[in-house]
């Protein structure tokens, strides 16, 4: 097995151990809350790891793990905003780069935001994950997170 498997099939027990986990427990927030903290220290090199939802028109923090967060996004701006935007999770090598970035922790260089849907298939949040290690993720972390938040939604 090669090295790109070997982190694939790592996400993929962290998502078999998340539904199993879950599987008994409809709530949204205690699943998003699961997730978070299994992610969070099951996956080497993040800094944060958590959820913003929308209420409303507004993109605010839900549960997480790492340093105190921002608790507000400014509409229509930085990576977490763009994912629900675009909708598609997005990659950022260098989040200093990234136009309108929102620097909640100045030690953040790179991001990954997956977009969670709701029933009706609207935008209902996404799932941002940091690092303070400048081009941390790559695409093999986006299909692994994309797997974890797929079992967040059934």
């Amino acid at each position: 097995m090669n090295r790109d498997d070997a982190r694939l099939s790592r996400f993929e027990r962290i998502r078999d151990q998340l539904a199993t986990l879950i599987r008994e427990v409809p709530d949204p927030l205690a699943r998003r809350a699961t997730a978070a903290a299994l992610l969070h220290h099951k996956i080497p090199g993040v800094s944060w790891t958590g959820f913003y939802m929308l209420h409303g028109d507004e993109l605010l923090v839900d549960v997480y793990q790492g340093p105190l967060a921002c608790l507000r996004l400014a509409p229509h701006t930085g990576v977490c905003w763009a994912a629900i935007d675009r909708r598609e999770s997005l990659i950022v090598p260098d989040v200093h780069a990234f136009p309108g970035h929102i620097p909640c922790d100045s030690r953040t260089r790179s991001e990954l935001v997956v977009p969670l849907f709701g029933p009706n298939g609207e935008p209902a949040g996404v799932l941002d994950i940091d690092s303070f290690h400048p081009a941390h993720f790559d695409d093999i972390d986006r299909r692994g997170y994309e797997l974890v938040v797929s079992a967040i939604n059934t």
